[in-house]
């Protein structure tokens, strides 16, 4: 007698396929079911999981938006908090206008209305030289 079993190849591979058939008739028909309750739940998880991750990443992307929106809106309340220096600077500088002469009689002249002092900005690449020479001025009075 031999050691290994006397059945064919092809009956070996036939039977579990058969005993799966039997299986899948042969059970109670509340149990089969029951397994397709399970499958759908299953299916409907991983759906819900998708949903879930497609939520997750709009909400990232909303807390993005949301950033940018606080600092741009960050950056227009320090611009209108200057907006009354802006403002002061310009009223100074009108202020300082020359009065017009009352000699002058010409009708252009009298029309005209006077212009505000040029505000000049200095650029910032030249504050430092600027400081140091205010300073040093400063130190000679």
């Amino acid at each position: 007698m031999s050691a290994f079993p006397t059945r064919s190849f092809s009956s070996h591979m036939r039977q579990p396929s058969m005993s799966a058939n039997a299986a899948s008739t042969g059970q109670s028909p509340a149990l089969v079911a029951r397994v397709n309750e399970k499958k759908a739940e299953l299916e409907n998880l991983r759906e819900l999981r998708d949903l879930s991750a497609a939520v997750a990443s709009q909400m990232e992307a909303l807390e993005q938006k949301l950033a940018t929106l606080s600092d741009g809106t960050e950056a227009i309340a320090m611009v209108m908090g200057n907006w009354h220096n802006v403002l002061r600077a310009i009223n100074m500088a009108s202020a300082k206008l020359a009065k017009p002469s009352s000699t002058n009689d010409t009708p252009s002249a009298q029309d005209a209305v006077p212009l505000p002092q040029t505000l000049v900005r200095i650029p910032t690449e030249h504050a430092p030289a600027l400081q140091a020479h205010a300073d040093g001025a400063t130190e000679e009075a």
